[in-house]
């Protein structure tokens, strides 16, 4: 199956792969080369010969197949803010093919198709009609969907970014930096008008649940980074220093909102001012005196508003 997906993916990339020579292609295989370097003591890792594939398109993605084939694409390296979180991007894909998930979803697969063709052929036997049938096939398709399938991938993902952690870890990374990609995605999906739709619809956890998560993993991942005998980290944390950012810029706009506003409101009186009559009305027999100033101004707006 992999030598099928592998044959598949080159011939839909072929014109959009980017060089070796690329620099953008020698800093993912560098990475990706540093990673396996510093977790040779997992066997799965030190046998799988690790080959990388740039592909240039705007998608945010990147995967790893079981064989250590690395694709990974133009428009994921235009969104990580570093080469932290790329190292945590890389780590956690490698961790699909170091787990074995594909296999996993395999295996799930086969044993849900055969409960579905159980529960089919019991519908089929009880009432044997076409219609009965295509609208069970159709409600069992769905009920997999969202009961197996979706769950179970989730699932998946979630332990793949535990795994991912804690290799990037290993690899000397700045984990600190794993919980901040995903606020950034989630900020890049309101930006873009993305619907959000509720996670049990998703094949992948929330941001807000993989940053939650995360979070509680950072200490447990930093300790491990420690016993590996790295150089320190700074004491400023990405993490913090992304929510000041993100608050800066939220008050910077409510200012340039409330400034904004303050222009059009002020355009508005503008007008109204130049539409008043620029004389004062002839005063008519046995009518008051004229007011003067503001007075004025009110008395009139006051009479153009009661026609």
């Amino acid at each position: 199956m992999t030598k099928e997906a592998l044959s598949k993916y080159m011939e839909e990339f072929k014109d959009s792969l980017i060089a070796p020579s690329d620099p953008r292609h020698q800093a993912v295989e560098l990475l990706v080369r540093i990673l396996a370097e510093r977790i040779q003591d997992i066997a799965e890792i030190s046998s799988v010969p690790w080959t990388v594939h740039v592909v240039d398109g705007p998608t945010i993605n990147a995967f790893v197949l079981p064989n250590g084939k690395v694709f990974i694409f133009t428009g994921m390296l235009e969104a990580v803010a570093g080469i932290h979180q790329l190292v945590f991007i890389l780590g956690h894909e490698i961790a699909h093919a170091l787990i074995g998930h594909a296999a996993e979803q395999a295996s799930l697969s086969h044993v849900v198709e055969l409960l579905s063709l159980i529960l089919l052929t019991a519908i089929w036997a009880i009432c044997p009609r076409d219609s009965l049938a295509v609208l069970g096939q159709w409600i069992q398709s769905k009920l997999v969907q969202f009961l197996f399938n979706r769950p179970f991938s989730r699932k998946l993902e979630a332990e793949a970014d535990q795994v991912g952690l804690r290799l990037a870890a290993k690899a000397c990374a700045d984990v600190r930096a794993g919980p901040v990609f995903w606020q950034q995605m989630e900020i890049y999906d309101q930006l873009r008008g993305e619907p959000t739709i509720p996670e049990w619809l998703s094949t992948h956890p929330s941001h807000q649940n993989r940053v939650r998560q995360l979070d509680r993993l950072v200490p447990e991942a930093l300790e491990l980074r420690a016993r590996c005998d790295f150089p320190g980290l700074p004491k400023a944390d990405p993490r913090v220093i992304f929510h000041q950012t993100v608050k800066l810029l939220l008050d910077n706009a409510k200012k340039q909102e409330k400034i904004a506003q303050e222009e059009k409101n002020e355009k508005r009186r503008s007008e109204v001012m130049l539409s008043l009559p620029q004389s004062p009305p002839v005063p008519t027999p046995g009518s008051q005196p004229q007011l003067g100033g503001l007075q004025a101004t009110s008395a009139l707006l006051q009479t153009l508003l009661s026609k």
